[in-house]
């Protein structure tokens, strides 16, 4: 059984496939923060861990009392974690959630969002529901918003469905990576209306040998892991 707590150790491993992503990851939440209009701003982050990509961020950036920020994770290390972090940086605008990312109904009141991360998922799920997943975030994005997600760029590799996916919902590529960069980090704004929130829905379910019991993952009934990440350090 994988151990996401003990999956983060990773990101202290200098040039590790998760460090390089981490570092990615906050260079593009940065940018987006950046360019946001002035005025109030939502976040919502789904299987959220320890909120390493988007806490620091928000501690050292300008707009960080303009945010409302929501972390769903369901490992309650992580959630503790998280937690810290957020109130140790003073960031009273954040919350972190210990529940099921993948229900819709955890985001209902904070959408459309301005930013929704949507990272170490779509390694962990079944191609049939990472283009749900997408189809959904056509609903927690707010109309100029910015989506950011991973996925690894080895054989099979469905990084380009993926962005024919977004553009299918009305998203515009900002970056993607490129199978030489190493890390799978894409940004996708969103350039469509946003559509209702379907309530009492599940988005994906977790399958594979990553599954959990202890730390609450999904795991997919009867369908076939066929384009799961197999390298741990890169899962999720």
């Amino acid at each position: 059984m994988k151990d996401w707590y003990a999956w983060h150790a990773d990101y202290e491993q200098p040039g590790s496939a998760l460090s390089r992503r981490l570092a990615e990851l906050r260079s593009r939440i940065r940018d987006a923060l950046d360019a946001a209009p002035a005025g109030p701003l939502r976040v919502i982050s789904l299987c959220a861990g320890q909120g390493r990509d988007l806490i620091p961020v928000l501690a050292a950036h300008p707009r960080r009392d303009d945010v409302t920020a929501r972390l769903v994770e369901l490992d309650p290390r992580n959630v503790e974690v998280a937690r810290a972090a957020a109130a140790g940086a003073g960031l009273c605008g954040v919350e972190v959630v210990a529940g099921d990312a993948a229900l819709t109904d955890r985001y209902a009141d904070l959408v459309p969002a301005d930013l929704v991360l949507v990272c170490g998922i779509f390694g962990n799920i079944v191609d049939a529901d990472i283009r749900a997943t997408v189809r959904h975030c056509a609903a927690l994005c707010a109309t100029g918003g910015t989506v950011f997600w991973t996925r690894h760029r080895r054989e099979p590799d469905l990084v380009p469905a993926i962005c024919d996916w977004f553009a299918e919902e009305g998203f515009t590529p900002v970056a993607v990576s490129s199978p030489a960069d190493g890390v799978g980090v894409g940004v996708h704004r969103f350039t469509g209306t946003p559509h209702p929130l379907e309530t009492g829905v599940r988005m994906f379910e977790f399958v594979g040998d990553d599954r959990l019991t202890r730390s609450g993952r999904s795991v997919g009934q009867g369908a076939p892991a066929t384009h799961l990440l197999t390298d741990p350090r890169e899962s999720r």
